[in-house]
């Protein structure tokens, strides 16, 4: 087993663990309940991690992660005026879709 990086927090570690599953590599989410101890133990000791069970994983894991946290985000003009960022595909407020095109 390989510790490839820690994530943020374990909703972020899940979603980095399923996509690299979803890529044929068998990946796992480590210390995901260790954040009841932060004050009694280093901030940073208390993140969750990543680990790949194949070593030979390791580059290609990391460059996936590393285009999921490059991707762009994008912004459109709703028809009421609204602007809406991110990857949501419907206005917050008008519930309107994201056009297609």
């Amino acid at each position: 087993m390989l510790r490839l990086t820690q994530a943020p927090n374990i909703a972020i570690a899940t979603l980095w663990a399923d996509l690299l599953c979803e890529a044929g590599m068998t990946a796992s989410v480590q210390r995901q309940y260790l954040g009841a101890a932060a004050g009694h133990l280093p901030p940073d000791q208390c993140l969750p991690e990543i680990w790949l069970d194949h070593e030979e994983h390791a580059t290609r894991a990391r460059t996936l992660l590393q285009e999921l946290q490059a991707l762009p985000q994008r912004h459109w003009a709703c028809r009421c005026g609204e602007i809406v960022e991110g990857g949501f595909e419907q206005c917050w407020q008008c519930g309107a879709l994201m056009p297609r095109d």
